[in-house]
């Protein structure tokens, strides 16, 4: 690509995507290459899915936007899957895990004055240090992750960070001041870390005894990622906010803030909005990805797939010695650089699509992997193959 004229805050990879189908991708000259990373999270189904593809075509043909003076068929049709198989009541969509999050952190400092009045003082959110939700300055600033929002202060106050999966400091951060707490199942963005279940169980218990939200974000985890349709499923509780996106479009841009209905009461008419949110288009096909995926067949893929590919990956590790440990749940997998390798994620990043596999680099020290739900045997044992040769030149 010789002229690039968008803003210089993306580094491009040194790939200019073409076409694809299912878990392959083909760049402007023809080289074809597997993709393990399914667009960050967001290729449930692969590239192209037919199934999206009618859905998209149909609805394009019938409405495209009506703006949220009006409610329409898919939005409902959506909300109504999402809330028929989870704890939700309520649902509020938007175009993107962000502004999900947005939604979420601002219904739970409106819910606390609702609740407890305005001159309670109980508007701190509690959050993880290395969290990721989000580049608006409100998610970036819950977000515990200083390289990405120390260039914009000054920051929103109100927001605490605790060490992930340290149950006792969660019990002392939280208090009669905290309105919120907010935890990824699994931190995608630094390192593929899954929280434990005794954290998370702390979280709702702690919340319950001071009357506090438990907010999960699961833009990345959610819409059977990990191999439920959420991972909160996993751990035998329910939080009382629900973030979702990525995945739940698969590909085309959608975000939702599931609640129950007590706490969604406090979104009263005009409180929060967004122009594009549960448009047409995007309801339709996330209701044909939402078919595909919360299908007992589907999710039992993910937990096959899922385990295999993480046996083959421990067998580079063994073979190589480049990764000291490969984590995650379902098919979402983080590849532990050992020490020698240290800080240079990145680098075997580059070297994997050089080889024809797309992958994703995570803290430096992780490589990631969140490929298609439907990875085949042939994709993943292909997939693997060129993840050798590229470990073997790096």
């Amino acid at each position: 690509m010789t002229n690039n004229y968008l803003t210089p805050n993306y580094a491009f990879a040194d790939m200019l995507p073409d076409h694809a189908s299912g878990s392959r991708v083909w760049d402007i000259h023809g080289k074809e290459y597997i993709d393990f990373a399914g667009g960050i999270a967001v290729n449930a189904l692969g590239h192209c899915h037919p199934a999206l593809i009618d859905a998209l075509t149909a609805q394009a043909h019938r409405l495209w936007h009506i703006s949220n003076i009006y409610t329409t068929q898919p939005a409902q049709a959506l909300a109504k899957r999402l809330t028929e198989n989870t704890f939700a009541d309520k649902v509020f969509f938007c175009n993107s895990g962000a502004e999900a999050n947005e939604a979420a952190f601002k219904l739970a400092r409106k819910y606390a004055r609702d609740h407890f009045g305005a001159d309670s003082g109980k508007t701190e959110i509690i959050a993880c240090i290395n969290g990721f939700h989000g580049r608006t300055l409100f998610t970036v600033s819950v977000g515990g992750q200083p390289k990405y929002n120390r260039d914009f202060a000054p920051l929103p106050g109100g927001i605490r960070h605790i060490s992930f999966n340290d149950t006792a400091a969660l019990h002392e951060a939280v208090g009669a001041k905290t309105c919120a707490v907010v935890i990824e199942p699994i931190q995608g963005e630094s390192g593929v870390l899954p929280a434990d279940a005794a954290f998370l169980q702390a979280a709702r218990a702690c919340c319950d005894q001071h009357q506090a939200l438990l907010i999960l974000d699961e833009v990345q985890t959610g819409m059977g990622r990990t191999g439920k349709l959420f991972a909160y499923q996993h751990h035998g509780i329910c939080p009382d906010v629900l973030t979702s996106a990525k995945a739940l479009g698969s590909g085309f841009p959608i975000g939702a803030m599931m609640t129950t209905d007590k706490v969604a009461s406090s979104f009263s008419a005009g409180s929060h909005g967004s122009t594009f949110g549960g448009n047409p288009l995007a309801c339709a096909v996330g209701c044909a990805a939402f078919d595909i995926i919360n299908q007992a067949d589907t999710l039992a893929h993910v937990n096959r797939q899922g385990a295999a590919l993480q046996a083959a990956l421990n067998a580079v590790a063994a073979d190589t010695g480049v990764f000291k440990e490969v984590r995650g749940q379902g098919l979402l997998i983080g590849c532990v650089l050992a020490d020698q390798y240290a800080e240079r994620a990145a680098e075997l990043n580059k070297t994997t699509l050089r080889h024809g596999l797309m992958t994703l680099a995570a803290s430096n020290r992780v490589l990631r992997l969140a490929p298609s739900l439907l990875l085949n045997d042939e994709d993943l044992q292909e997939g693997v193959a060129r993840l050798r040769l590229a470990v073997s030149a790096f």
